[in-house]
């Protein structure tokens, strides 16, 4: 696909910048499609197991990472603030829980003793804790820690303040009143 938008972009004539517009529009309406799709299953997989969802917060994800040029490419065309508002919106529709948690160092946090060290990335795919040993997919780490502190949150969240609960004013009771009515 880049090489033949590359091509019709070198061409530069009216029937070429025709011709993007519409792979343009067909490449977006892909992208939607497949984005609702998505969104869809995990709503409604979280929604049938009775769970809630956790997402990392990606917003500015394109300028904190570096890549090569053609990395920068693919995740320039993926629309993830897209999908993450379908998920939203899907699941507050369905009453699902959702939990948006800070990206930082959940790839670099040991889930089981809780060591965060850059030295926890020995390569880019790999995980290995410096202070307890746990080796394993660095993708499969940052999950197991958005989930762990999406749990957290949630919990934290929807614990009620008992501060907060209105008291009956000295003297009254908290009892219904009793029925006036005769028989």
């Amino acid at each position: 696909m880049a090489k033949v938008r590359a091509e019709l972009q070198a061409k530069a004539t009216k029937s070429a910048k025709r011709k993007l517009k519409a792979r343009s529009r067909r490449e977006a309406r892909a992208v939607k499609d497949q984005n609702h799709r998505t969104a869809k299953q995990l709503v409604t997989s979280a929604e049938r197991t009775g769970r809630g969802i956790g997402m990392e917060d990606l917003a500015g994800i394109r300028d904190r990472v570096r890549l090569t040029a053609a990395q920068r490419g693919e995740l320039n065309s993926w629309s993830f603030h897209q999908l993450q508002a379908f998920i939203t919106y899907k699941a507050k529709r369905a009453g699902v829980p959702v939990v948006v948690i800070d990206a930082r160092h959940t790839s670099r946090r040991c889930p089981l003793c809780g060591h965060t060290a850059k030295a926890n990335r020995p390569a880019r795919d790999d995980f290995a804790c410096v202070g307890c040993g746990l080796a394993g997919a660095a993708d499969q780490v940052a999950a197991v820690n958005v989930r762990d502190h999406a749990r957290t949150t949630w919990a934290f969240v929807n614990t009620p303040n008992v501060a907060d609960t209105p008291r009956p004013a000295a003297g009254t009771s908290d009892k219904p009143p009793a029925s006036t009515g005769g028989s």
